[in-house]
Parts: C-alpha cells; sequence; structure tokens
C-alpha cells in the first residue's frame, strides 16, 4: 500500500496515485497486473488511508464499497513519472492527470462530451486497507467541498486518526449527492457518516477540462485550507508536475554515482526514491500538528525560525522499524535536514 506513490514530493503528506486493490497491506493500493482502477487516493502511508477521488461518467449508483466504480485502463495510454501519473479510464473515457506540492493533490480531469459528469469523493469503505469508522463532506460556496476522514485504529496504531481535506474546483459545479449508512440521501448539502461518499455533478454544457486541488491536514478543515492557499494558489498544472520533477531532481542528485551498467544506475536511483517516500510529512505549513500521544488528541505548534518559518516537520512512522540497517545512514548522509526534523519530531513526542 505505502511502497509505490507517483504524484507525490520528498516526504510529502500527499501520497496520490491510482489504486486497483483495496483489501491487505500487501499487494494492494497500486499494482500494475491488475485490470481495473477503482480510485486515486491522497494518502499511502502505513495502516493509513485518505480520502479518494474517482471521476465518472453516466449513471452512477453509490453503493458500499468501490467495485461499484471501477473501471478499465490501459498501460499503452499510461505515463508514470517521477511527481506525476497520467492514465484513461476506459470505461468513463475520462483522461486523469495527477502531480502534487508537499500537501496538496492537483487532478486535471479531461472529460468526454457526456451529459453526465461527476466526481466520486469516497470516504467510506473500500478506499485503502484501513478501517474507516466516520467519514464527513459539505459542501463550501460552488466550487469547494471540505470534511474528514477517520481511520479506525489497527494493532500498530492504536487510537484512530482524523485526516482532513478541503477540496476545490476551477469551475462550478451543479449539484451534490450523498450516500451514509448503507442509504441513498440523494441532493444535500452535507453529510457524514459510516461509509460516507458523495458525487460532486457538473452541467452537461460545462467545460471538458476540470481541475480539482485536494488538501490535507491532520488538525482541522481550516488548516486544510491554508494548506492549500499557500502552496498551491494558482491553476497552472505544468508549473506544478514541472517543479515537482525539480525537487525529485535534486533531491536525487544528492548522490552521484558512476560505472555500472545502465540496469544498475536504474535499480540504484528506483531504491532511493523509495528512501525518498519512506516518511510522510503530518505537520502543516505554519508547523501545526496533531500530538496523539496522550488520552485525547491535541493541537500542538513546532517552533519557528526568526522568519517564522517552523524549524523543522513531524512525519509518521512505524517507529522506524528496521531502518537501522541502512536507511538511516541514507537520511543521515545525504539529507541531514530530514534527520534533524526526525530527532526533533521524536522530542517533541
Amino acid at each position: 500500500w505505502f511502497f509505490f506513490a507517483s504524484a507525490c514530493r520528498p516526504f510529502g503528506m500527499v501520497n496520490l496515485n491510482p489504486d486497483m486493490v483495496a483489501e491487505g497491506w500487501w499487494n494492494s493500493g497500486y499494482q500494475y497486473d491488475e485490470p481495473t482502477i477503482y480510485g486515486f487516493n491522497h494518502v499511502h502511508a502505513w495502516q493509513l488511508s485518505g480520502p479518494s477521488v474517482m471521476p465518472v461518467t453516466g449513471d452512477v449508483q453509490l453503493q458500499t464499497g468501490s467495485d461499484f466504480c471501477r473501471s478499465r485502463y490501459s498501460h499503452d495510454a499510461e505515463i508514470v513519472e517521477v511527481g506525476y501519473h497520467a492514465v484513461t479510464l476506459e470505461d468513463y473515457q475520462v483522461r486523469a492527470e495527477l502531480t502534487s506540492t508537499d500537501r496538496v493533490g492537483l487532478h486535471r480531469l479531461t472529460f468526454p462530451n457526456s451529459k453526465k459528469r461527476a466526481v466520486l469523493f469516497n470516504l467510506g469503505s473500500g478506499t485503502g486497507p484501513s478501517s474507516i469508522s466516520a467519514g464527513s463532506i459539505k459542501v463550501v460556496g460552488d466550487r469547494c467541498v471540505e470534511g474528514a476522514i477517520t481511520a479506525g485504529p489497527t494493532r500498530r496504531r492504536p487510537k484512530p486518526c482524523v485526516i482532513y481535506f478541503s477540496a476545490e474546483f476551477d469551475v462550478p459545479f451543479k449539484s451534490f449527492s450523498a450516500w451514509t449508512d448503507g442509504i441513498e440521501r440523494g441532493t444535500v448539502r452535507s453529510a457524514n457518516g459510516k461509509d460516507c461518499k458523495a458525487l460532486v455533478h457538473f452541467a452537461a454544457d460545462a467545460q471538458r477540462v476540470v481541475q480539482l486541488k485536494v488538501a490535507l491536514s491532520y488538525v482541522s478543515t481550516e488548516q486544510a485550507r491554508l494548506n492549500l492557499e499557500a502552496e498551491l494558489p494558482h491553476w497552472d498544472f505544468e508549473k506544478v508536475q514541472a517543479e515537482s520533477r525539480q525537487v525529485w531532481n535534486k533531491w536525487l542528485s544528492k548522490i552521484e554515482v558512476e560505472g555500472g551498467t545502465e540496469a544498475e544506475r536504474i535499480k540504484f536511483y528506483t531504491d532511493l526514491w523509495h528512501v525518498l517516500l519512506g516518511r510522510r510529512m503530518n505537520s502543516d505549513v505554519n508547523g501545526k500538528y496533531c500530538d496523539r500521544t496522550g488520552p485525547e488528541p491535541v493541537i500542538r505548534q513546532i517552533p519557528l525560525t526568526h522568519q517564522g518559518k517552523p524549524k523543522y516537520h513531524h512525519y509518521n512512522s512505524d517507529a522506524f522499524w528496521n531502518t537501522f540497517w541502512n536507511i538511516n545512514q541514507v537520511w543521515g548522509l545525504a539529507y541531514p535536514e530530514v534527520t534533524r526534523s526526525f530527532v526533533g519530531c521524536m522530542l517533541d513526542m
């Protein structure tokens, strides 16, 4: 589930990519040999998933799970690069392109000339390998929806974890319908409960290309909105894609290798890419974070520099299990600022 993320930055809070399999920790998420896609989740972390979205066309009947919205695709029409993913959903004839900043996922969706087009927000069952105890979503104006998803506790993460989101479209939507607790709610302004799903519907004469920003926060929807405004105030998809590629190239270029075969060099940098996916940022642009070490969650603040910037970031982890074999050494030698952040985070805990 957490071993692959295409539309993301190094250690980014957003880890966005197509998902084929939801069940189980192993052989889930993006699976190259699986024939269908059920959505695009924004969090692929250790025992943790987040809000999933899926562009759809035609008549869609909301129901339990994610199998109802699956679409076939072909690798022939797929492009995968660091910081970018593009795929065509054949059953809906939608071209989906993904990129991101650290905390905001950016979607560019090219719809066919279909009378019915919508974007599904899946905040319930079937979004990922975590059990989802609750989801919520509400309409904010005619271009924005906001909400949260609560991942239930696991054996290794014994407390619930809430992930908030603020999502904004570049065109107004026409209506909003939802499903919760196994019941079709019809046209509403908000929804919350177990197995929460919502469809954002667009007018038949709306523009074919629709862009969507989805910003995350572990603190609040207000903080998610702040992350969105701070990191992605514009709608220039190519600019974000190019910046993401530049960031990845800068991080990967910290280690230069010579000699060997091309295949060995590809393997080296693929492994280094995995090293830089290894942890996910969970503090916001202003340094606020959610402390879950006590009996109740508490919102806290990372110390700021004289310029008002957080001195370090907080990251999630699975107790840095088995990283002492070689990953700690790579982080420490090539990315000492990341190791400083890890230490600051641990001292805060």
